[in-house]
């Protein structure tokens, strides 16, 4: 199996044009196009983990934080991310990352901490703005299901659980080929009416480019006339963070079990604990800024990691703040990589790195 056929699969649950502006996921370090000896799975990339690689043979190490943010202008072993770039490639070890791309994924990091605490209809908290597109075309009635695979195959009409969406109306469209033409129908300088169907899909803004490529190259008229339509509306399958229910439990029985399932030492936490809780929102890694969404969407308790001091004022009576941690929130990612991996191939070799540990130590 290449590297590429991995990354793919990850690629596919998780696109990389779901990751946030700032974000460097995908293909660190090496060829995708090199077969793959083992796989290592990973929350962090570290030194120690290239060594388990090497001694274990794997030529491939899958991590859910980037090794590198920024592009390196020299590398002397200065800094780790330079020491292991050096060790990656001396030893033909790839490096990929899949970050706020699987932060950001249905089913992704967020849904895996949700499946932890056992929450039901889950929802994501902050949805992705202004990503959606409709693309609307007019095509021949008898090519109509041509042109619609076409796009939908190329990534359009693609919601939530359901692929292939579309609407159509049928009209006509009406046309004088001029000289230099070649028309699909009708003659040079007559004017010709063909009845046609109006195909609308939508489409990610990311896959544009591709579909319209995609419906070009399917359209039987030399100049197919479209049209591409900002949408308003948010995308409720893709964004950070997630809310959902829990059966109503004491609130401090709820926290001592947020510590067992998310193996967390110490949890700091603000808030009332003499109520029930029933409603959670939680966003893995740091997400402070989603507490407000939290708060308006009925959360009882709002569970992240990397809270500040003054995060935790404020809001005593209103909701139960719980940081548990960046590592803890989300080393549960290398549980969704495996599942990837083993249903793209079974028999194949992964591992989580038994060299993993948080780099946050409790005294």
């Amino acid at each position: 199996m290449k590297i590429k056929e991995i990354t793919d699969a990850i690629e596919n649950f998780a696109p990389l044009y779901m990751q946030e502006s700032w974000d460097n996921s995908g293909m660190q370090v090496g060829d995708a196009s090199r077969d793959i000896t083992g796989v290592l799975l990973c929350t962090d990339v570290r030194e120690d983990i290239i060594a388990e690689a090497i001694e274990r043979g794997a030529n491939l190490v899958i991590s859910h934080h980037p090794l590198l943010f920024r592009g390196l202008k020299k590398i002397v072993g200065r800094t780790y991310q330079e020491r292991i770039v050096a060790l990656a490639i001396k030893n033909d070890i790839a490096i990929y990352c899949a970050h706020t791309n699987m932060d950001c994924a249905c089913g992704g990091v967020n849904f895996k901490m949700a499946e932890k605490l056992g929450m039901n209809n889950v929802k994501v908290l902050s949805p992705q703005q202004n990503t959606l597109r409709k693309l609307v075309v007019m095509v021949p009635l008898e090519q109509a299901a041509e042109v619609e695979k076409a796009m939908c195959d190329a990534g359009a009409g693609r919601l939530g659980n359901y692929d292939h969406c579309s609407y159509r109306i049928n009209g006509e469209g009406r046309y004088r080929a001029l000289e230099g033409a070649e028309p699909f129908a009708g003659k040079l300088g007559e004017y010709h009416t063909e009845p046609e169907t109006r195909i609308e899909v939508l489409v990610h803004k990311a896959l544009c480019g591709k579909v319209v490529n995609a419906m070009i190259k399917a359209h039987p008229y030399e100049e197919p006339a479209f049209d591409i339509i900002s949408l308003e509306n948010e995308d409720k399958y893709a964004g950070l963070g997630v809310i959902g229910d829990i059966e109503p439990e004491d609130a401090h029985h709820f926290l001592e079990r947020v510590k067992t399932a998310f193996e967390v030492k110490a949890l700091r936490y603000s808030g009332n604990l003499n109520k029930t809780v029933s409603r959670v929102a939680m966003c893995g890694g740091s997400g402070v800024e989603f507490m407000g969404q939290a708060m308006s969407m009925g959360a009882d308790v709002y569970i992240t990691g990397d809270m500040k001091y003054h995060d935790f004022q404020g809001y005593e009576n209103r909701i139960i703040l719980a940081d548990i941690g960046h590592y803890e929130s989300e080393h549960y990612t290398k549980e969704i990589f495996y599942d990837i991996i083993q249903k793209k191939n079974p028999t194949f070799a992964v591992d989580f790195a038994r060299s993993e540990k948080n780099q946050i130590n409790y005294l």
